[in-house]
């Protein structure tokens, strides 16, 4: 089996580029969809998060807003909430993993698989990039974003050069999304045939 590590910064297509692999039948392991579930109304960390966290969760799950408020600009914080969510993620990964042992290919959809050191968790690293300007066009038209916000994550993230540096394959997605879909199909080809397996 190769694990493909899928990443990418915000605004870059990455969710369209995940959606394309499964598409072509390849598992994806979607980090932030797990996080979400993890999360959410009965979710396996939210007893502990409330417990670390007082008044950050309620029938709905962790309440993210409040949450947010509690670690942001708090690096300790942070570090106490990622001690709680990282392991969890990480058992959820290798259930997946486990569950598609015989696949020859899997993808984990992580957004900071550098930042976070997840790519020591991967044989090989695919980043989806664009060009800055549609970066900032697609994430500036999503509801409640602001230049400030979008600066504020960009500084959290690696470099979008710096990750196409470190990339064993870079999916271009600032064209048609079937020039991209094309480039997933190129990338599924290079690591294996999946007509022969």
């Amino acid at each position: 089996m190769i694990i493909l590590g899928l990443t990418g910064s915000i605004g870059m297509g990455k969710s369209t580029v995940a959606a394309m692999f499964v598409d072509e039948g390849v598992p994806v392991f979607d980090a932030d969809a797990v996080v979400h579930q993890l999360q959410g109304p009965g979710g396996a960390v939210v007893a502990a998060i409330e417990a670390e966290f007082p008044d950050t969760t309620g029938a709905e799950g962790v309440n993210r807003t409040a949450l947010g408020e509690a670690v942001l600009g708090n690096p300790q914080a942070l570090a106490r909430l990622e001690a709680i969510v990282h392991p969890a993620v990480a058992d959820e990964r290798e259930s997946f993993l486990a569950l598609y042992y015989d696949r020859p290919l899997v993808v984990l959809d992580v957004p900071l698989l550098f930042e976070a050191g997840g790519w020591k968790n991967v044989d090989k690293i695919a980043v989806v990039s664009a060009p800055p300007e549609i970066q900032r066009e697609r994430v500036l038209a999503r509801p409640g974003m602001t230049p400030e916000r979008l600066a504020a994550i960009l500084a959290r993230q690696l470099p979008d050069s710096e990750k196409r540096a470190r990339a064993d394959f870079v999916i271009p997605t600032g064209g048609t999304l079937e020039e991209t879909r094309a480039g997933v199909r190129a990338l599924i080809a290079c690591l294996y045939d999946p007509a022969g397996g």
